[in-house]
């Protein structure tokens, strides 16, 4: 399989965006342990209660809050796309105004980001751009149609700018994973979540080498690997 460069945490200058709950939080304090410099970011950066981060204003739906955060985390080498949300919505009969909450947080929201930050990283010399994203990405149940719909193009998307990036020295990975232990899938049943810190683990461990995908549990495995299946079926 192909890699990306390594990335090396110790020396990494991060922006984890949704960084102030859920798998953002366990990134952000995993990278400060590993050596990191952490922007740590919120639409209420006073909502930030790690230790040793810095916490940052950044809503993603705001172009103007965005731009600003690339002026003011101006040594990044590595960006994390994790803030996103769930409305719970389908595409057909849902709120349309929801479902373009989704498109425009999951979304739009990590290629403006992208787009705000690749400049950014670059000039520093490279790094890296990490993407959340889901098995959902494959999977289409219809009652999450919005949800699904919004990382299925975030999947897309990675894929693009990983190409896009590459020249400019900037590698991009993606971490997939099915429900975690967050606000996000509070209704599931605790036996069919995964621990967010040890997600985030395996992503850092993966950027660390160099992967460009990273699956963090059993279910999005399984679901990847029958992705295959199909494709080379055509």
């Amino acid at each position: 399989m192909e890699l990306n460069e390594a990335v090396e945490l110790d020396r990494a200058v991060a922006v984890v965006t949704g960084a102030n709950r859920g798998l953002g939080r366990h990134l952000a304090a995993q990278l400060v342990e590993r050596g990191a410099k952490v922007y740590a970011t919120a639409r209420r950066p006073e909502s930030v209660d790690l230790p040793g981060v810095v916490p940052l204003r950044l809503d993603l739906t705001d172009p103007r809050s965005v731009r600003e955060a690339a002026r003011t985390a101006s040594d990044a080498t590595l960006l994390v796309n994790n803030a996103g949300i769930s409305t719970g919505t389908p595409l057909v009969a849902g709120d349309w105004d929801a479902v373009r909450l989704e498109m425009d947080t999951n979304f739009f929201g990590p290629l403006a980001a992208t787009r705000a930050f690749a400049p950014v990283i670059e000039g520093n010399g490279g790094g890296a751009v990490l993407n959340v994203l889901s098995v959902l990405s494959w999977f289409h149940p219809a009652g999450v149609g919005a949800y699904a719909a919004a990382k299925a193009a975030g999947w897309a998307m990675t894929d693009a700018i990983r190409e896009e990036l590459a020249p400019r020295g900037i590698a991009v990975t993606a971490l997939h994973v099915g429900y975690m232990d967050t606000d996000m899938a509070a209704a599931i049943p605790a036996g069919q979540k995964t621990d967010p810190a040890l997600v985030a683990a395996l992503a850092l461990d993966g950027l660390a080498a160099g992967a460009r995908e990273v699956l963090a549990d059993d279910l999005t495995r399984s679901v990847r690997q029958g992705l295959g299946r199909v494709a080379s079926a055509v």
